[in-house]
């Protein structure tokens, strides 16, 4: 009877071996990756992508921020392994400005920019002495800046680059006057100024369409690629390459197509 007992325990703790050493190769190949977003589109497409890299054996976890600093601090000290919510002009003036490490894994999408107005329904409409709210980040003012130029509403002088701010204009001839103005906030003041310049993560919550609500919209050749950015060595890391071919996919692609049909949203190659 005890030897019967004895060799039944040891099958036993066979068993609970084998299961654990099982759980433990498990655990071992199961990678996490968590990445900040703004909610909209970025947070949107990135939820799409959670199944197909489970399937792959990685777990994303998508961390929402309503701000253009805290995502890109998360990433550059360890708090998050990516973001989605940038550009690349912005991803690199944000480095110099902070002394950051972050660089660009993939690019996702465009979101053309436009000029907004509550009490104007076309360019030709906005009066003299108008003010109008631009974001106050030196790369989106510089991108909200010469979507106006290109509007036909101000000139700058010929060096004037991405990052160009008022004081780079030499020919202002409605006399505009210019607001400044954190990126975010610039939806809920939209009917305090009379024009703004608005950004498409922060236009489309708030149910603004460029194509249709727009005065004047950004071209389809903007070099404000959205990507997914990682701290420097981390680019080549499987988890960030996944997430990247992930959203490229055809799921993405359908849902961009379904929700943004306004060109809101225009996915790179």
């Amino acid at each position: 009877m005890k030897k019967i007992l004895a060799i039944a325990l040891v099958a036993l703790l066979t068993i609970v071996s084998v299961f654990a050493q099982a759980t433990s190769e498990t655990q071992s190949s199961s990678t996490k990756i968590v990445v900040g977003a703004t909610p909209e589109p970025h947070a949107a497409l990135l939820s799409l992508v959670v199944d197909d890299l489970a399937a792959q054996g990685i777990t994303l976890e998508v961390k929402e921020f309503t701000d253009y600093v805290t995502p890109n601090d998360a990433v550059e000290y360890g708090e998050i392994d990516a973001n989605y919510f940038q550009h690349i002009p912005y991803l690199e003036s944000f480095n110099t400005e902070h002394g950051y490490h972050l660089v660009n894994a993939g690019g996702i999408h465009v979101e053309p920019i436009a000029l907004y107005s509550k009490k104007y329904s076309s360019l030709s409409d906005i009066p003299n002495g108008a003010v109008i709210a631009i974001p106050n980040d030196p790369t989106n003012e510089g991108r909200a800046i010469l979507l106006l130029q290109s509007a036909g509403l101000i000139k700058l002088k010929d060096n004037a680059g991405l990052e160009a701010i008022p004081l780079d204009i030499v020919e202002n001839p409605k006399n505009l006057k210019f607001s400044e103005i954190e990126a975010a906030t610039l939806p809920r003041i939209l009917s305090d100024v009379d024009a703004a310049v608005i950004n498409g993560n922060y236009a489309i919550p708030a149910g603004l369409v460029a194509t249709r609500d727009g005065l004047y919209v950004e071209g389809a050749d903007s070099p404000y690629v959205n990507v997914i950015a990682v701290k420097a060595g981390n680019e080549n890391n499987p988890a960030v390459k996944a997430l990247v071919e992930a959203l490229k996919s055809d799921e993405v692609k359908a849902y961009v197509a379904e929700h943004y049909k306004n060109g809101e949203v225009v996915l790179v190659d």
